[in-house]
């Protein structure tokens, strides 16, 4: 008796075990970037200063995404310190009103606009924030709106090649870091909030960072100024964390990092690969972050080809699954880089037909390739109109062979037990 009572239960375990593995596979993450910057996807330059023009062509964008049974969009509602949300922090961005700080209409909000229309087509919103930039290269700071903070607190900013940052090294940039993303988590019913790889900029090896008075001022302990680097980084991403999971636990934190953690002729644990690295180049430890638990979920940027010699997307596909251990797996793929024969010709371009993207479909060889590797659970594009495009009948496939049908988005790995 003792006996069968034991193989009922492990009958019932792995029944159990199964249910789970099929509920598993009904959940994957299909997600587009739908990017605001220079007006890259939205809204269109037409559209800047028209607030009905922008509901219609977002919710056109929305339908063509549902028709692709995508189930996140992640929108970028801080771009450059500014908003495309009402927010008392922050001015309205240039590129929803062609102005910084002046508003189109005071009935319209676009972030609600989006959360409510993504959710009638069961789709989630992950707002999608750039932490330090505050304005562009070709951007003069007589184009912020005279009551940005930057003006009111000056020496909390520096200036890199052309571009305005916030210093990360002050405990003032991370408070209000902290207030923007809080004000967000709190208003909207967002489902995650999401920063991609531009943490301390891409460095130009002839100009150093000027960061140097704050980190005299301010070491903390530090006597490296790459590893107090590293550490502003470090807390402002736990911070955020303990922000966003302090007011709704529910909702994600997820980054999507440059996809070269470190080489392995700079670390062990590096993968073999030759690139920019985050650890070293962009002060950014996404391993830690992931080892820690500080973050849900992570998208590296696997922008190359398969077989590249720099960085092979194979390689780092497999090394940021071996090194996953407590965060989900998402891989961002390089829709714009997909290149048609036919349209090229149409527009009078050749392409070099050994370059892979250009000689079939790179993107769904990737897209095949992760199949294989069950720690993938989803793949994030950008952005949004290079993939409506179709470049190489790219939507026809994921139509046919990869999202065929609608699914969830996954929900968040349960919080580590203490």
């Amino acid at each position: 008796m003792y006996g069968l009572k034991i193989r009922l239960l492990l009958l019932c375990l792995s029944v159990a075990a199964g249910m789970q593995t099929a509920l598993g596979a009904e959940r994957q993450f299909r997600a587009v970037w739908f990017s605001t910057v220079a007006n890259i996807d939205w809204p269109s330059e037409q559209a800047v200063g028209h607030a009905r023009m922008q509901k219609e062509e977002m919710t056109a964008l929305l339908d063509k995404m549902q028709a692709l049974n995508m189930n996140t969009v992640i929108f970028q509602v801080r771009p450059t310190a500014d908003a495309l949300f009402k927010s008392e922090l922050e001015p309205w961005s240039a590129w929803l009103t062609g102005k910084q700080g002046q508003d189109n209409d005071e009935t319209y909000d676009p972030l609600q606009t989006m959360v409510e229309e993504a959710h009638k087509r069961r789709m989630d919103v992950h707002v999608w924030i750039n932490p330090y930039r505050v304005t562009l290269a070709k951007t003069p700071v007589t184009e912020l709106d005279s009551g940005h903070l930057f003006f009111r607190r000056p020496e909390m900013f520096w200036k890199y090649n052309g571009q305005w940052y916030f210093e990360p090294g002050l405990d003032e940039t991370r408070l209000w870091l902290c207030s923007v993303v809080a004000d967000l988590v709190r208003r909207y019913d967002i489902q995650g909030v999401h920063m991609d790889d531009y943490f301390y900029p891409y460095p130009d090896r002839k100009t150093p960072l000027p960061d140097s008075v704050c980190f005299r001022n301010n070491p903390r302990d530090f006597d490296n100024i790459e590893d107090w680097r590293r550490n502003n980084v470090n807390m402002a991403i736990c911070e955020l964390h303990d922000t966003i999971k302090a007011i709704k636990p529910e909702v994600q934190f997820g980054i999507s990092p440059f996809g070269i953690w470190r080489n392995k002729s700079s670390d062990p644990r590096g993968s073999a690969t030759n690139g920019l690295q985050n650890y070293d180049d962009l002060y950014a430890d996404v391993l830690l972050w992931m080892e820690e638990g500080w973050i849900d979920y992570v998208v590296p940027q696997l922008y190359w080809a398969i077989g590249s010699k720099a960085a092979d997307h194979a390689e780092l596909a497999r090394w940021w699954a071996a090194h996953c251990c407590k965060t989900r797996l998402y891989i961002g793929l390089a829709t714009y880089r997909q290149q048609d024969p036919k349209q090229a010709a149409r527009e009078g371009k050749k392409l070099n037909r050994k370059d892979p993207w250009s000689n079939g479909n790179e993107i769904c060889r990737q897209l095949r390739l992760h199949k294989s590797i069950p720690q993938i659970e989803g793949e994030v594009f950008f952005s949004l109109k290079p993939l409506l495009k179709n470049p190489m009948g790219l939507c026809d496939s994921l139509r046919r062979n990869y999202f065929s049908t609608y699914v969830e988005a996954p929900l968040p790995l349960p919080a580590p037990v203490e």
